[in-house]
This record gives structure tokens, C-alpha cells and sequence, in this order.
């Protein structure tokens, strides 16, 4: 069927943002029959600053969403390997009902352009290269009715002339930018958890290591003769000759502020050992870069007058421990199917009342465990509580297993064991604020 520029310019759903949150969103309505409007600031292939890595929580999505694990491009891991306290402790992910027993890593270059495809392949309306500049307001109602947006260069520079795409209802993945919750009015929460995440791709022999590795403790020297610096680090094999070294770093700590981050990390890297490639620049891929992590809920409410937040730009990255790919991943996926129901329902209060489920289900699903979350976070600032936690806590493996399930929130809701009975409860009886 050919297409007017008004057909072109109209959709059932516009979506901000082809990153995972975006595209997960944009292709479960497309599945669904609904005419769905992807905008992408950028053209792909596209860089991201990430760990890339991929808990069993996200890889349930993608086994979800069809996406084929076994082709090239693909790491698959095991579990994950703690170090600290001179100790190492190898911990294969949970085997549960709900999630497969394996993680997987992969790039942000070609990841989000590969989820993107798969929304347009069934029968989203990718247009790349097209900025979002605000959100379109029907001054009647109040309500959002769809955005403006203007065409980049391959620079990112707006270009040409701006055009209206008008839509029932608009989902915000604009990431931590979050330029459509900003223009609604929605401000970041202060007293929700921050964090900075730096990281780079170096040519390297541990490239297909078959465990995530996560180090606690991060030195400028060797152990007891050096200073502990702020963060944790991870180092993730990517498979094709480099892997994914990067550290992050909470603003519950003192030296979030004030600490070079790019700095630190060369400074833990300069004490690896040399046969790992970490320590001469030569072997880096590519630049160091660094980028926001919006923890625990910082932007709220996550639907107001038409607009749905997923992703970063909800605050949905994980607390304990930093991961915000996994949800983004449901938080499109749920918003989705609130949709798919919101759409067969007459315009107007019973619609609305439709859509307003998507922030109580987020906050069903994520909101007590997110506090426990930011306890968690203001708890591992304190650099004196993670040196007693990471030297008393490592050499107990029935203590990290349950920490593993703990801090990846990886349990069976039904009939799980103790340790997911705990979690569950744990998350259940925190209150969701």
C-alpha cells in the first residue's frame, strides 16, 4: 500500500528512541497489528557506552522476541566471577524455571541496530537520522498527541525543516537524556541513587572467557601496598578478539564528585597483568567513554496525559548492580501490551484508566525491589562497609549464590527455593516509593 505524507506523518503509537527499551516496545505492538512509529536520533550502526553484558533476565526477552543467540556475534557466558579480598569466586547463574541458565555479551554497536531491525522486519516504521525536538500538546485536553522532530546529519546537526508525526499515544525511550519527561515536567529525583559508568574495548586473549567477570575492589597497586579506589570494575569478553573493561561508580560515594573517572580506570588497568593487554594503550579499541546510569526509579510518574517512560528514561537501571538492558527490555514489552489493550478501548476515561496501569505494574514488578535497591546503594558507598562486605562475604559461597540471585533479581516467583522465597518476600513487603 502506498503511503501519503499525512499516512507517513500519522500512527497508532509513536516511539522516542530505538534503543532496547524503544525498539522491545516497538516491536511487540508491531506483532500485534498496531501501526507503530520508531524515531532514531541517529543512524545506524550506532555506538552506546555499556558494559554489554546480558544477565538470563534480559536473555529471556530475546529468546522472547525471537532473536537467533546462536548467530555470529554472540558471547555466551556462564556465570559470573567475583573477585576481591584475594579471593575468586566463580558463580554459574541460577538454574530456575523462569530464566535460561546462561548471559550473553554483545556490543552496543551492532545490538541496538540488531533489535531495531527485528521491530521494523515485523512492521514497525524505523526512520533514523530524525531528532524528537518536543512533545506535541492538544491544548484542549492537555493531552500528548504526538512530537516535532527534525532530520540530522551524519554530524548529529538538525537539518531541513520540521515536521509534526501525531499519534494517540507517545512512548518516551529517549534514554538519560529524557528530553520528552523533561518537557512534561518530570525531574529527575535527587533522592534516587546516580551512577557513571566508563568503560572500553581492548584487543585481548580473555576475550572468550565463559564467565563475566566483576571486581570489587578496585587498586593503583598492588593489594595492601596501594590506595583502593572508588567503584567496581567488570571485564567481559566479547569473543572476537577484545573484550568490555569499564568500571562504574554510585554517587552515594564521597569521591563521585571530585574523581577523574577515565583517570581510574587506567589506574586499575596499569596494575592487571601484562599478558591481558590492559596495560598498553596500543591494544585499546577505540576511545574510553563514560556515561549516566538513572537508577531505581528517578523519574516518576512513568505515565502522565498519553506519554509512557521505558528504559533510562524512567530511572530503570538496576541498583545492586548497574544493569538497565534487561529492563528496558520488559518496560517496552509490558508498555506494549498496555497498549495493544489501551487501543481497543474507546477513547477517552476507560482508556485512560487502561494506560494508567502501566505505572502500577512497573510498580508491581519493580518498585519494592528497587528500594532494596537504593538501600543497597547508599550502603556499598561507604567504602568501609564494602571493604568488611567483600572480605567477610567472599570465602561464604551459600552467602554469594544467594547475593548473585540477590543482586541480578533472578528468581523463580513460584516454587522456588529458600533463597528465592526471601527475595520474593524481601521485595514484596518493601515499599514502593
Amino acid at each position: 500500500m502506498t503511503r501519503t505524507p499525512a499516512d507517513t506523518q500519522a500512527a497508532d503509537v509513536i516511539v522516542v528512541g530505538a534503543g532496547p527499551a524503544g525498539s522491545s516496545a516497538a516491536f511487540h505492538l508491531a506483532q500485534a497489528g498496531v501501526d507503530v512509529l520508531l524515531l532514531e536520533k541517529a543512524a545506524f550502526p550506532r555506538d552506546k557506552i555499556c558494559g554489554d553484558g546480558l544477565t538470563p533476565r534480559a536473555v529471556r526477552q530475546l529468546v522472547a522476541m525471537g532473536i537467533d543467540l546462536d548467530a555470529p556475534g554472540w558471547a555466551r557466558n556462564q556465570g559470573l566471577r567475583i573477585v576481591g579480598a584475594g579471593h575468586r569466586l566463580e558463580l554459574p547463574w541460577p538454574e530456575l524455571a523462569s530464566f535460561p541458565p546462561y548471559g550473553m555479551v554483545r556490543t552496543r554497536m551492532d545490538f541496538d541496530e540488531l533489535l531495531a531491525r527485528h521491530a521494523e522486519k515485523s512492521g514497525a516504521r524505523l526512520m533514523e537520522r530524525t531528532a524528537v525536538t518536543g512533545p506535541v500538546i492538544d491544548e484542549a485536553s492537555g493531552r500528548v498527541v504526538g512530537v516535532t522532530a527534525r532530520p540530522v546529519d551524519d554530524r548529529g546537526r538538525k537539518v531541513g525543516d520540521e515536521t509534526t508525526y501525531r499519534a494517540p499515544v507517545v512512548i518516551a525511550a529517549d534514554g538519560v537524556s529524557a528530553r520528552i519527561a523533561i518537557a512534561l515536567g518530570l525531574e529527575r529525583r535527587e533522592n534516587r541513587p546516580m551512577g557513571v559508568a566508563v568503560r572500553a574495548y581492548y584487543e585481548t586473549p580473555r576475550h572468550d572467557d565463559p564467565w563475566m567477570e566483576s571486581w570489587l575492589e578496585l587498586w593503583d597497586g598492588a593489594p595492601g601496598r596501594s590506595n583502593l579506589l572508588p567503584g567496581y570494575g567488570w571485564i567481559f569478553g566479547v569473543g572476537d578478539g577484545t573484550a568490555n573493561v569499564g568500571l562504574g561508580i554510585l554517587n552515594t560515594s564521597k569521591a563521585f564528585q571530585n574523581v577523574d573517572y577515565k583517570d581510574v580506570l587506567q589506574r586499575w588497568l596499569s596494575n592487571t597483568p601484562e599478558e591481558w593487554g590492559f596495560r598498553d594503550d596500543a591494544h585499546r579499541v577505540g576511545r574510553i567513554g563514560s556515561a549516566a546510569l538513572p537508577m531505581g526509579f528517578n523519574r516518576k510518574p512513568h505515565y502522565t496525559r498519553g506519554v509512557l517512560l521505558c528504559g533510562d528514561s524512567g530511572g530503570m537501571v538496576n541498583p545492586f548492580n548497574g544493569e538497565g538492558i534487561d529492563y528496558a527490555l520488559e518496560s517496552g514489552h509490558i508498555a506494549a501490551e498496555t497498549i495493544v489493550q489501551a487501543l481497543a478501548t474507546p477513547a477517552g476515561p476507560a482508556r485512560e484508566r487502561v494506560l494508567e496501569g502501566y505505572a502500577a505494574e512497573l510498580e508491581s514488578v519493580y518498585g519494592g525491589y528497587f528500594t532494596l535497591g537504593r538501600i543497597f546503594a547508599k550502603m556499598i558507598g561507604n567504602p568501609t562497609f564494602m571493604k568488611q562486605a567483600t572480605k567477610y562475604g567472599l570465602p561464604r559461597t551459600a552467602l554469594m549464590k544467594f547475593t548473585l540471585k540477590l543482586m541480578a533479581n533472578l528468581t523463580d516467583p513460584r516454587d522456588g527455593d529458600v533463597s528465592d522465597r526471601i527475595i520474593n518476600a524481601l521485595s514484596k513487603v518493601a515499599p514502593a516509593a
